[in-house]
């Protein structure tokens, strides 16, 4: 079984909480919950959406055709309504979000009691609240269809950008430093909760320049630190990147992409930052680049984040986008979090190239010893990287056909591929890039990314030198995140027999 439930209204109506409500119980019935959120750059007004998917089997993404619309307001039902399958529902009218809860937990035969504990668990306006929801749980009279409490179960739903948040505090994170910018604000807000009781310091400083600045001081005085910005904001750090690469300040940015440039699409997705992520700074000087997929891979590469900088002494990003960062995930298991030691030490530390002492020097001899050692960090790193899971492989290990791929593309082809002749292979490491040239040698190979060129296919062509046509390209880039139902037609018709 498989249904998708789309909730839609103005910004200020409610369908986030409406829609985490329900998506929360039904994780609790054991079901695979998967869902993303559609909003305009406006506080109030306009058209936002949320759509939830629940399968009784693993889902990590949504489809295009709709079983339930929600629709908070009129404009809802009539940009939606041609999505509606034949048999689907429209659930309408001048009421509260809650209410809708209720007719929404009628319809899927949920008990009212696990609807009430779940209003509990808002810890704000119950009273009102139950209210609207027992009202709109008596009536509703259609079934339409049995949610039934499959196993108990310890599984946990999440977005990525709590995930981002929960690695670096438990990759032992001291400060964090951010300016508020779509889609990373969210761990900047998951961090200030935990100040007191994780003992960390969460601070907003002015602008971008500031955070990189701060970020570098205090990792400089040996804290572990992080700072958090979008694509616009980690153009202002770079030349603050090339700071941490020259002074070898281990520090680590956490990149969550949204589409450019400059403002772009403010509150819609994409992976178009790839190769500032990899070449941004100036000079020659050695970085780590990660790319999760999920929640759970955001805890455990925002851990090694650490892990390399400390080791090494390097700037590590963390690259995500706005669907990974705000989308809600089922994880079924825990994430592998890997233990660092700090390496920061009250030293001398220069922009300028250095002599033993710390102190500036243009001896042209220590300057080509300093940049030796730099570069040969790229191997060290390159080494110490291969302890890890550098590339996921999923589908079928043997077949001919190789769909490549990073970041939070994966849930849409994991759910697009069950029944296909094909493999899945995952990039994690993007810096170091990962041994992968055998895997791909006499493949048909299917690139899949949410760029317009292809940027993951031009780093597979440096690394490997293997290109992909441009016919087995599937790229999306109107902001939106794929479907797994349209992205499956996709992969279809670039699969050899």
């Amino acid at each position: 079984m498989k249904y998708t439930i789309l909730f839609g209204g103005e910004a200020g109506q409610g369908p986030n909480i409406l829609t985490n409500i329900l998506g929360q119980a039904l994780v609790k019935r054991g079901y695979s919950v998967f869902y993303s959120r559609d909003y305009q750059s406006l506080i109030r007004g306009g058209h936002n959406f949320n759509v939830l998917t629940f399968s009784d089997k693993p889902i990590h993404s949504n489809e295009g055709k709709i079983d339930i619309i929600v629709a908070l307001d009129e404009n809802t039902e009539k940009i939606h309504k041609e999505d509606l399958k034949k048999n689907g529902i429209i659930l309408k009218g001048n009421k509260e979000n809650m209410y809708y809860a209720g007719r929404l937990f009628r319809l899927l035969c949920i008990d009212f009691e696990m609807l009430e504990q779940e209003l509990k668990n808002l810890k704000k306006r119950f009273d009102e609240n139950i209210k609207e929801a027992k009202k709109g749980y008596e009536e509703e009279d259609k079934d339409f269809c049995e949610v039934k409490f499959l196993k108990k179960n310890d599984n946990v739903f999440m977005n990525g950008n709590q995930g981002i948040s929960n690695g670096a505090v438990k990759a032992g994170l001291d400060i964090y430093y951010a300016y508020p910018m779509t889609p990373a604000t969210s761990v900047l807000m998951e961090l200030a909760e935990k100040q007191e009781e994780k003992e960390i310091l969460v601070l907003e400083l002015e602008n971008e320049i500031s955070i990189i600045n701060a970020g570098i001081g205090s990792a400089m005085t040996g804290a572990k630190t992080m700072v958090g910005t979008s694509g616009g904001g980690f153009d202002l750090m770079t030349e603050g990147l090339s700071l941490a690469g020259m002074a070898e300040v281990p520090i680590v940015i956490y990149l969550s992409q949204r589409p450019g440039p400059a403002t772009g699409v403010a509150t819609y997705t994409g992976q178009g930052d790839l190769n500032i992520a990899r070449h941004a700074g100036h000079g020659e000087f050695p970085r780590v680049v990660l790319a999760p997929g999920n929640p759970k891979e955001c805890e455990e590469l925002t851990s090694q984040a650490f892990y390399f900088s400390q080791v090494f002494g390097v700037p590590s990003i963390v690259i995500g986008d706005k669907h990974l960062a705000e989308s809600f995930y089922t994880l079924t298991e825990k994430p592998k979090i890997e233990p660092s030691r700090k390496l920061g030490s009250m030293m001398r530390y220069n922009s300028y190239e250095k002599d033993e002492n710390g102190s500036a020097t243009e001896d042209p001899e220590i300057v080509k010893e300093n940049i030796n050692k730099r570069i040969k960090k790229f191997e060290e790193i390159a080494e110490k990287a291969r302890k890890f899971d550098q590339f996921n492989s999923y589908g079928k290990h043997n077949s001919k056909n190789v769909i490549v791929s990073w970041g939070s593309t994966k849930g849409a082809i994991l759910d697009s591929i069950p029944d296909l002749d094909v493999r899945f292979i995952q990039i994690l490491h993007i810096e170091p890039f990962p041994e992968i040239k055998k895997e791909l040698k006499d493949k048909n190979l299917i690139l899949i990314e949410n760029n317009a060129t292809g940027m993951l296919g031009d780093v597979i062509s440096e690394k490997t030198g293997m290109f992909v046509d441009d016919k087995n390209k599937i790229l999306r880039y109107d902001g939106r995140p794929f479907l797994h139902d349209e992205l499956k037609k996709e992969i279809e018709g670039r699969l050899k027999r």
